[in-house]
């Protein structure tokens, strides 16, 4: 009953609740990310939803118009504290997690819920192992079990297999846990940066 109605319900109401208090939030945010480089306010980027279905995610733009995507030998994000590509709003937008904020509208047209597992890149579905693949079976999350935990202190593999198991054991409270855990997590600003001094290859899309 909580993974198919109740859970979807509760996002919606805290959706509607939020979002006036985040428009306030987002006016300001995008008056700073144009005055830094006149760039686009929004970053948009298709990832992998429910049962591998391909949506476009939404959130607040933290690097510069153009910049490589970088990626770890193990196919994660490279993610540094001193990353050239990331502007100066980025970096606190990043910090404080305010970047993602704008998922709110994912959850509200139903392609993402409030928790749930990291949304994967696209192009990164061919990469998964028959025990990773469970993590598709719910909705990708703004926060969930490992950034809560974990933040960026997993290899992508141990990201995948926790996100397995979240999607095989969600529970009202599992998400709530998990929910605060990512409020003190934000906070204590744990396990933000995956990579300082990691070797790194590039592929050719842009971020």
């Amino acid at each position: 009953m909580y993974r198919l109605f109740i859970k979807r319900l509760i996002d919606m109401i805290l959706c509607l609740i939020a979002f006036p208090i985040f428009i306030l939030i987002y006016i300001p945010i995008a008056i700073l990310i144009k005055i830094e480089d006149g760039g686009p306010i929004f970053y948009s980027g298709e990832r992998i939803g429910k049962d591998n279905k391909i949506f476009r995610m939404h959130k607040f733009r933290s690097m510069k118009v153009n910049a490589p995507n970088i990626l770890n030998k193990d196919g994660s994000t490279f993610n540094s504290k001193d990353d050239p590509r990331v502007t100066k709003i980025g970096k606190i937008l990043r910090e404080t997690s305010l970047d993602e904020t704008p998922q709110i509208l994912n959850v509200l047209k139903g392609d993402m819920s409030i928790i749930g597992p990291r949304a994967s890149l696209s192009g990164a579905l061919g990469t998964y192992k028959n025990d990773e693949i469970d993590k598709m079976k719910v909705k990708p999350g703004i926060t969930g079990y490992t950034q809560a935990y974990y933040r960026n202190g997993l290899t992508n593999r141990e990201k995948r297999l926790k996100d397995a198991w979240y999607a095989n054991n969600v529970s009202f409270i599992l998400d709530v846990k998990i929910f605060f855990k990512t409020i003190e997590t934000v906070f204590k600003r744990e396990g933000i940066y995956t990579n300082d001094e990691a070797k790194v290859e590039v592929n050719k899309s842009k971020n």
